[in-house]
Formats: structure tokens, C-alpha cells, sequence
């Protein structure tokens, strides 16, 4: 019998450590559920700012290339006047020119 209640009792014992181990579980997993985690986002905030500063900066200088690069196309000719002068002329040099032959 002293076998049979040795056995019990370590089972009572072991079936008591078990119910403590649970509880503590249980405790550790209602804490968990409970606990909200904070971050702390003022870094990355910081670091968001300086980025918007640099893409606006950015921006900035782009538009301003690209209005100086309008105004350059705007003003942009194909043929330099000089040229084109020449050109008329030879072409009314060469009409009198048949005009004169062909009379």
C-alpha cells in the first residue's frame, strides 16, 4: 500500500505543480493580451520631415529646369535668320533667273 499511496501522492504533487504552471500561464497570456506596445515614431518622423524638405527641394529645382528648358525651346530656331535670308534670296534670284531664260 505504501507503494500505492507514494504513487498518488506524487501524482497529487505533480497534478498540483501542473495546475500552478497553468495559472501562471494563464496570468502571463492575460498580461500579453492587456499590454499595448507603443512605438516611438519621433525618429522616423524627423527623418520623414528632412526627406520632404530634400523632395520638395528637388522638385523645386526641377520645375525651375524645366521652365528655363521651355523658354530655351521657345526662343530656339531652327534655321538662323541669316540663312533664311539667303535662301529667299537665292530662290528669287533663281525665278528672275528662269524668268529672264525662258522669256
Amino acid at each position: 500500500m505504501t507503494k500505492l499511496e507514494e504513487l498518488t501522492a506524487l501524482l497529487v504533487n505533480e497534478l498540483h505543480d501542473f495546475n500552478k504552471g497553468v495559472e501562471r500561464l494563464e496570468k502571463i497570456s492575460e498580461q500579453l493580451n492587456t499590454t499595448k506596445i507603443k512605438m516611438d515614431v519621433v525618429d522616423y518622423k524627423a527623418i520623414i520631415e528632412v526627406h520632404q524638405k530634400q523632395m520638395a527641394s528637388h522638385m523645386n529645382s526641377i520645375e525651375l529646369f524645366e521652365s528655363r528648358f521651355n523658354k530655351k525651346i521657345d526662343n530656339a530656331k531652327i534655321y538662323p535668320t541669316w540663312a533664311v535670308v539667303v535662301f529667299i534670296i537665292a530662290i528669287l534670284f533663281g525665278v528672275g533667273a528662269m524668268g529672264f531664260l525662258l522669256r
